[in-house]
Parts: C-alpha cells; structure tokens; sequence
C-alpha cells in the first residue's frame, strides 16, 4: 500500500468515525441509512459475483488434478508439492477466494 492510499484510507476511517457518532447519536438521517444500505447490498452483489468467478477457475483446477481445492491447498501448505506455476495460481486462487468469503461475512455483520 502507497503512502498515498494509506492517507485516504486514514480519511476514510476518520469520515466513518464521524458517521459512526452521528447514528449513535441518533442525529443520521434516513438518507444515510438508505445510502449505507445499498452500498452494502453493491458491495456484496459485487464480491459475490467475483466469487462465482474464482469458483469456477476453482472448479476447472480441480477438475485438472483430481482434487478439491481445499485438498490442493492443504497439501501446498505443507509443503507437498512441486512449485509449477499452476499450482502458484491456483494457491492464490483459493486465498483470493477465502479473503473474498471474510468480506462477505463482515459485509453481512457476522
């Protein structure tokens, strides 16, 4: 992350801190309310559609090799096997697909 990013990320939790006291004020207003709601809804029809996508990608490694991706990713973990590109995008498909289901549950509030 560039110095730059990291300053508009601070601005951005400085910006929800503020929107944060406004509704335990009880001072947010319904458009706010209805603004956070359908920027949660985008956001989760979004990482869901990009999870679709890593799944199928998913699917057609498995298919390949014979194994599920969870199977795959737990013997690359260990260590068990070669380092042929494949398995470098596959391994990294399944952590994109992994930190993508985290964000959907934070998006859901569990």
């Amino acid at each position: 992350m560039n110095s730059i990013q990291t300053s508009t990320n601070d601005q951005v939790a400085q910006r929800l801190d503020r929107l944060a006291r406004l509704f335990q004020m009880g001072q947010a207003s319904d458009l706010m309310a209805q603004t956070l709601d359908k920027l949660f809804a985008h956001e989760t029809q979004q990482s869901l559609h990009e999870l679709e996508q890593l799944q199928a990608d998913l699917a057609e490694f498995e298919q390949r090799y014979g194994m599920t991706s969870a199977e795959f990713y737990r013997r690359y973990q260990a260590g068990e096997t070669d380092d042929r590109m494949d398995f470098v995008e596959w391994a990294s498909l399944v952590q994109m697909a992994e930190n993508l289901q985290r964000r959907l549950e934070v998006l859901a509030g569990e």
